[in-house]
């Protein structure tokens, strides 16, 4: 938020906007209303001078996002996975961000390799083919390995790319800023949280020693989930700016004609999509968060690869589980204790009526079920959800917003390969097997085993803390630091606790 280049920044991106013709495509495409419409005109007409020109050999909105950098080219792509949002023919054009942006030069590529990896690349691989991919952050190059001839991909980040995610991000702080001051009612989504988690997440995409970490993370993870593959990591021929993958040899989620060629059921393949973050992101709690179909290709054998993993999504289990228990009310369409999760977990205000809110739920909910997908309007759907959640006071949730914008692409790329899906059956079996394990009774007595273990650690400990405790007690002018002070409550119960496992069963369970 700092100096003005960041106000003329956000002015350009209106009136490049503009100049493109790009206003008036994404003003349709989210139904924007009349009083939008002129507002966006009004600021956007008078500085069309200012407007970047772009590609014209592109449709205006993926010439616009082009023109504007590589934090709007993000945002373009989440579009590209949503035509029952943005509207087939949109969606169709933004396509094009996912993979098949402008390269940049091979003898870069080939400079920037070897000043990382401190060898010539002649050294390293015996073939290196122009770039194969080209997208927002990186692009990737076909090589193959003198030592072993295996084939691999190489992904190489764009030269200044930091940089230019520094200044645009800057630029959306600054409209964050602008947006809860001007607008009060928007402090609950907390615009400015939302670019500060934003920031995070591309920062660690920008270093691809992270991403090689979290490729390995999700390949051992998903090493027993039938029907999915992830590339192996070669760590020795990977840095922060370079990140060698096996090479993923299929055909890409967003080319259906040969999809259906090579003779896979799309209706599968949509399921499995989907039921496959499920897992990942309830069973194992860090998902792959980039899911759209220019990361995503299909094996010869039908297997799903994933690769490009530079934006990983991690929920702690207590996280899970209430995503879970909200996703099984839905499908159960119990509004009463999908509304008692929300209470529960803090993300309803308390003084809201909780039989109100399960009413507004259930006017969300119902049009889903036993509806064809093809004519639920995902669009009038999230923009009564928004309404619902501006009633009751709900607040943006950092730590879920990754989940839900990878939920949201995800039920895109599903419903890309089978139109007709019904997101809550395909969902049912995956979280009614996750609810089973976590939330019932062995899920307990698995609990109750954990705290032990964690009292147990703590009976060394036990007497020096009542001590300390006591004497605390004994002489208030001289109280304990804050973190080793001990609650009487928490006290009490750690030697209750403590008392009835004994040393010997807390040796056992360690």
């Amino acid at each position: 938020m700092k100096g003005p280049h960041n106000i003329i920044r956000l002015i350009r991106t209106g009136a490049t906007l503009e100049r493109t013709g790009a206003m008036d495509v994404v003003l349709e495409a989210f139904r924007a209303p009349p009083r939008l419409r002129f507002a966006a005109r009004l600021l956007g007409w008078p500085f069309k001078w200012l407007g970047l020109q772009g590609d014209l050999a592109l449709p205006p909105a993926t010439r616009a996002l082009t023109a504007l950098g590589p934090a709007y080219i993000k945002f373009g792509q989440v579009l590209s996975t949503r035509p029952d949002i943005v509207g087939e023919e949109l969606s169709e054009q933004l396509k094009y961000l996912q993979d098949k942006l402008p390269p940049f030069p091979t003898a870069k590529a080939k400079a920037m390799i070897e000043a990382e990896l401190e060898q010539p690349v002649s050294a390293i691989f015996s073939e290196f083919s122009e770039p194969v991919a080209a997208a927002s952050i990186a692009q990737v190059h076909r090589a193959r390995l003198v030592d072993t001839g295996e084939e691999v991909a190489v992904k190489v980040l764009r030269p200044g790319i930091e940089r230019a995610f520094r200044k645009d991000v800057d630029a959306f702080y600054l409209a964050a800023a602008w947006i809860e001051r001007l607008a009060p009612f928007s402090r609950r989504l907390r615009p400015v949280e939302v670019i500060k988690h934003f920031e995070g997440v591309v920062i660690d995409e920008l270093d691809l020693r992270l991403e090689s970490s979290a490729a390995a993370e999700f390949a051992a993870n998903t090493a027993k989930d039938e029907g999915f593959q992830v590339p192996k990591t070669h760590w020795f021929l990977s840095s922060r700016n370079v990140m060698t993958l096996g090479w993923a040899e299929g055909i890409g989620l967003n080319d259906l004609a040969l999809i259906d060629a090579a003779g896979h059921d799309r209706r599968v393949l949509g399921a499995r999509v989907l039921q496959l973050f499920l897992n990942h992101a309830l069973r194992d709690g860090f998902f792959h968060a980039d899911m759209h179909q220019g990361n995503l290709k299909i094996a010869a054998n039908g297997d799903i690869i994933a690769y490009d993993f530079g934006i990983m999504g991690r929920i702690d289990e207590y996280t899970r589980r209430v995503y879970a228990e909200i996703l099984m009310g839905f499908i159960r369409k119990d509004y009463r204790r999908v509304a008692e999760v929300h209470f529960e977990a803090g993300y309803v205000p308390p003084d809201r009526d909780i039989d109100e809110f399960a009413r507004a739920l259930r006017a969300v909910g119902e049009p889903i079920f036993g509806m064809d997908a093809s004519r639920i309007s995902m669009a009038r759907l999230l923009a009564y959800l928004f309404e619902v959640t501006e009633r009751f006071g709900m607040e943006t949730r950092t730590e879920l917003i990754l989940l839900q914008r990878t939920m949201v692409v995800v039920e895109g790329v599903a419903r890309s390969l089978d139109p007709h899906i019904n997101i809550w059956q395909v969902a049912s079996p995956i979280v009614e097997s996750y609810i089973r394990e976590t939330i019932g009774p062995k899920a307990v007595l698995r609990d109750l085993v954990k705290t032990a273990r964690v009292l147990a650690r703590f009976g060394p400990r036990l007497p020096a803390l009542v001590e300390a405790q006591l004497i605390r007690t004994g002489n208030p002018t001289t109280p304990a630091p804050a973190d080793r002070q001990v609650k009487p409550a928490l006290l009490a119960l750690m030697l209750a606790l403590a008392a009835a496992l004994g040393l010997g069963v807390g040796k056992f369970l360690l």
